[in-house]
């Protein structure tokens, strides 16, 4: 059984996303940093395919991500990675094409491992209390519990991290 997601609101314009793998740190980070891997689990269910992930991963670098649903409707987004901790800390930017919240906004995931499982967090900092409520509003979770669950089986499929 999955362990599962839990969101929380620590702050009025700030989520945090949490998230425990049974899988080491140097795996988890392997399948957060390297494109060919992010295309088999960031948001490939319910038929999206992520067609597009360009990642130049370094401090000032940036991101670019298209997913493709069923009916050919096309979500882009992408960041700049503003900080960068080799295995623990990755500090970036999201900005959709489409914008369905006004500004950016900036996340901060972290890894830490303890007895061979490791745990992820994402906080997200939004421009407003007001637009961090409308992302809770929307399907969010219930896309980042599936992309989660599919990393779960993937990480299990992988090596041991080089």
């Amino acid at each position: 059984m999955p362990h599962k997601l839990t969101i929380t609101t620590p702050s009025d314009r700030e989520l945090t996303m949490t998230r425990v793998f049974d899988a080491p740190r140097d795996l988890v980070w392997e399948a957060l940093t390297r494109p060919e891997l992010l295309k088999r689990w960031l948001g490939v269910h319910n038929g999206w395919v992520f067609e597009t992930c360009e990642v130049d991963f370094t401090v000032g670098g940036r991101y670019r991500y298209v997913w493709r649903n069923p009916s050919g409707y096309a979500m882009g987004m992408g960041g700049e990675y503003l900080e960068i901790v080799p295995r623990e800390k990755i500090v970036s930017t999201e900005v959709f094409d489409d914008a369905w919240y006004e500004g950016k906004a900036v996340g901060t995931l972290t890894l830490t491992e303890r007895n061979g499982q490791t745990t992820m967090s994402t906080a997200v900092m939004y421009d407003t209390r007001e637009i961090r409520d409308a992302v809770l509003k929307s399907p969010m979770e219930s896309g980042v519990a599936a992309a989660y669950n599919t990393l779960d089986s993937l990480l299990t499929t992988l090596p041991a991290a080089r």
